[in-house]
């Protein structure tokens, strides 16, 4: 038996391009897309807040010696980072920043949870039209049962397409979604850390910002570095 026994073209377009249309019918196109670019972070390592922690801790160390405004000329590539030093600059208070970091993670989880239910839908997708492509092929060999080879070809999209449905469900789809979610979870998880330094940060700034502005001088804004979610 060679490889090439398990390859039919009918039978991998039935599959794969029913897949994905019942994925295009089903999906938003942004959502889709999202979806498709998630597959260039399973290579990359499982996300960290170190770094952005020590980031952190370098921002709170030249508010302190330098003052708030000093952050006004610090480049924060994290977006959740950037947009509570921008509330700290204003002068808001320390809950105010909780508040806007929950919600920003709750955005992100959101959006996390979307990709993963796309990639399921792909595995829940793939055996059905696995088994559509079988139906085909047995209505194709019934229908030729005075033509042995016409039998032979269509047995063979029955059974492939079948076993091209459970291989990109149970090797592809639904690998990528169980190890999508797990990355997710591990980075909603790592970014509630950074709710408290940042917190303690507006805590302590806060009644500075408010004592300048009571002088009359003018609020500072930053601009900031985004980093793609």
């Amino acid at each position: 038996m060679t490889p090439a026994l398990l390859l039919d073209p009918v039978a991998l377009a039935i599959v794969l391009g029913g897949t994905m249309l019942a994925t295009i019918l089903r999906t938003p196109s942004r959502d889709l897309v999202r979806a498709l670019l998630a597959l260039a972070t399973l290579p990359r390592r499982r996300f960290r807040a170190d770094a952005r922690l020590e980031q952190i801790a370098a921002l709170a160390r030249i508010a302190q010696r330098h003052g708030v405004h000093a952050l006004d000329r610090s480049v924060i590539r994290d977006a959740d980072i950037a947009a509570a030093v921008v509330l700290i600059v204003d002068g808001v208070q320390a809950p105010v920043v909780k508040e806007a970091l929950d919600t920003a993670r709750r955005q992100r989880a959101e959006r996390h949870r979307i990709v993963v239910e796309c990639w399921t839908s792909m595995a829940e997708t793939a055996p059905a039209m696995g088994m559509i492509g079988t139906l085909i092929g047995l209505v194709a060999m019934f229908t030729r049962m005075s033509d042995p080879q016409a039998i032979g070809a269509a047995m063979a999209i029955a059974l492939l397409a079948t076993l091209y449905g459970a291989l990109l469900a149970n090797l592809v789809a639904m690998p990528v979604a169980a190890r999508l979610r797990t990355a997710a979870r591990a980075e909603l998880l790592e970014r509630e850390r950074l709710v408290a330094p940042l917190a303690a940060l507006a805590e302590r700034e806060a009644p500075r910002v408010r004592a300048r502005a009571h002088d009359g001088e003018p609020p500072l804004t930053i601009v900031a570095q985004d980093e793609a979610a």
